[in-house]
């Protein structure tokens, strides 16, 4: 594929993800378009990258998600490039949101 023409491609993709506002609509679109293993990998590099930070070792991330240490030190490589630290950020911007609103629900409750 041509440079140019590759680029166009890989925006049209971003473009059609960020358009996207519901993430069941993302779910439907990324089940769809993708395979079960071409999906699978992408979702377990971002849970590798995603446990590395928590500082799970090796051999728990490679028993829990069936992933060689080889593909763990590359995500643990690739986890200081920017994309992986925007998806990072979302993650653990997610997290932080869940875990306040569940002290808010219990909170009220009382």
């Amino acid at each position: 594929m041509h440079p140019i023409l590759k680029n166009q491609v890989i925006k049209t993709l971003a473009q059609t993800l960020a358009d996207f506002k519901d993430p069941k609509d993302v779910e439907v679109f990324l089940k769809d378009f993708f395979n079960e293993s071409e999906l699978e990998t992408f979702a377990k590099r971002l849970a590798v990258a995603y446990w590395l930070r928590k500082k799970r070792s090796y051999s728990n991330i490679r028993e829990n998600l069936k992933v060689s240490s080889a593909t763990i030190a590359v995500i643990q490589n690739l986890s200081k490039t920017p994309g992986f630290a925007l998806a990072m950020k979302q993650v653990e911007a997610e997290e932080w949101a869940n875990v306040w609103a569940e002290r808010i629900k219990k909170f009220i409750r009382q």
